[in-house]
């Protein structure tokens, strides 16, 4: 089955759903770049620190590994949402971010597959929801089981990470600086403070005026996270385009600042983030990682599924899903990015989910059009997403802001907003 093209651009309520998810992954690359310093740190530091990790030890035989696919290294990372919920929990905490690390053993490439969460996918009793609703059913476990059963992956490693660790590393870096340049910006900063705050945990101060200063972990999250109008006159401001503008110069700050902190720094950042990382990764695979840390070569990222629409008329069900248009197709080409498999023949169980994805939702690859947006002449698309504004995600940062727009789409996860900012 070759790559779908559709005749019409996906929708405003598509277009801002499927943004939110592609914003979603943004956070991990920053996660990728302190696990990275926390495998040289152990290294350096030796192996006492590993004893901070939450080990996990998963039963192989529950994973549903599918067959090997040879010279690479699978890892799940997931990154949680845990408010209200112990972050370790095994059960009732929310993988608000679904990922898949893979090495090739032999170049130390690594690439990046990012599953969108609300994914129609197949769970463990064969009936069907969003691939969140794995991690939330039984932890890592069954969360990992589902990319396996559903992807034709061997999943055998995983790693989740407390999405609160992010304001942590700011305030160990000694915070990062920005420029505030209206009021508006600033009210914004505190009112999403007061949120964050709830959150992370801790209290922190009130912003009273314009201009570069030091923002503190919770104070640079929430100026992360704005996304309402801040200037007048300029039409992508109060879009996610902004809002991902600012993301993406956080991380940039972060990176930065963490790339030259001194081992000292590096080692209060490990004794404070090791501790909200759930693992079964051993020792030794740590210090294999640690040998080969120089070599490894962060390359591209992707979005799963990549012909992809949302449908909120999915049988039985009630809410907006992400849909694979043709979903065992999408699986073909996971495994070429993946593995460069340029044949790759889907299992009969993906065959089998594809069969039931089409009944469910009435959406085949095979004659199926994305609906033209509103106001929008049709135009040839291949069915991947892309941002009319020209925004590529390369960055990896996590919104779990609960993001809505006025086009009506609000986020169905139960998260909600729970003040006038939101989180």
């Amino acid at each position: 089955m070759s790559r779908k093209k559709s005749k019409g651009r996906l929708t405003r309520q598509q277009r801002a759903l499927l943004h939110k998810k592609k914003m979603r992954k943004r956070i991990i690359l920053l996660v990728l770049e302190i696990l990275i310093l926390i495998i040289l740190g152990t290294a350096a530091y030796g192996m006492s620190k590993l004893d901070k990790l939450d080990f996990h030890t998963l039963n192989k035989k529950n994973l549903e590994i599918y067959q090997d696919t040879g010279d690479y290294t699978n890892i799940a990372l997931f990154g949680l949402d845990s408010r209200g919920v112990d972050w370790d929990s095994e059960e009732g905490v929310r993988s608000d971010t679904i990922m898949i690390v893979s090495i090739n053993n032999k170049t130390k490439a690594v690439k990046v597959v990012s599953v969108f969460r609300d994914t129609l996918t197949q769970q463990g009793d064969g009936s069907y929801e969003k691939a969140n609703a794995a991690y939330s059913y039984g932890g890592p476990e069954k969360a990992v089981a589902l990319l396996n059963r559903n992807l034709d992956l061997d999943i055998q490693k995983y790693v989740s990470v407390n999405f609160n660790a992010l304001a942590d590393i700011i305030d160990l870096l000694g915070g990062i600086e920005v420029d505030l340049k209206t009021p508006t910006e600033v009210e914004l900063v505190n009112g999403y403070g007061t949120e964050t705050a709830k959150v992370v945990g801790r209290t922190t101060t009130q912003l009273t005026e314009t201009g570069k200063q030091t923002l503190d972990g919770i104070q640079a999250v929430s100026y992360a996270r704005i996304r309402y109008q801040v200037f007048d006159g300029d039409p992508n401001d109060g879009t996610d385009f902004r809002r991902a503008e600012r993301q993406r110069f956080v991380l940039q700050q972060v990176v930065a600042k963490a790339k030259k902190a001194s081992l000292p720094t590096l080692n209060r950042i490990i004794d404070k983030v090791l501790p909200q990382v759930s693992t079964n990764l051993s020792a030794s695979d740590f210090m294999g990682m640690a040998a080969n840390a120089v070599k490894y070569e962060l390359g591209e990222m992707k979005g799963f599924p990549f012909d992809v629409t949302t449908s909120e008329n999915v049988t039985g069900f009630e809410g907006s899903y992400v849909v694979a248009i043709g979903f065992a197709d999408n699986v073909k080409q996971l495994h070429k990015f993946l593995f460069d498999k340029e044949s790759y023949q889907p299992s009969a169980k993906v065959q089998e989910i594809n069969d039931d994805i089409v009944y469910l939702t009435g959406i085949d690859g095979d004659d199926y059009e994305v609906p033209p947006a509103d106001g929008q002449d049709s135009g040839g698309t291949d069915g991947s997403y892309t941002d009319d504004s020209g925004y590529a995600d390369d960055s990896g940062y996590a919104d779990d802001s609960g993001y809505t727009d006025d086009s009506g789409y609000t986020d169905d996860s139960g998260y909600g907003d729970s003040g006038d900012y939101g989180y």
